[in-house]
């Protein structure tokens, strides 16, 4: 068992009709730069969350709640509770 945690921006644009689009998430070295990266691209965003997330490497199991680092603006139903 091989844990490894990732550390993630995942920035969101208005697409269609209004409905919210990932743009590609950024895997970040740390849980400090994926923060501070989500900080500088919320303005120009309709929304951006920065997580931690530990995933066991040899089964590609992730745990199904991250910690979240940052968070702004609109986001999906998947983070809104968080």
């Amino acid at each position: 068992m091989a844990l490894e945690t990732r550390h993630i921006v995942q920035a969101f644009i208005v697409a269609g009709r209004g409905a919210l689009r990932a743009d590609t998430p950024i895997v970040c070295r740390s849980a400090e730069v994926a923060r501070t990266k989500a900080e500088r691209m919320a303005e120009g965003k309709a929304g951006v969350v920065a997580f931690s997330i530990t995933a066991d490497i040899d089964t590609g199991d992730y745990d199904e709640t991250p910690l979240i680092l940052f968070k702004a603006g609109r986001m999906p139903p998947a983070f809104d509770d968080q």
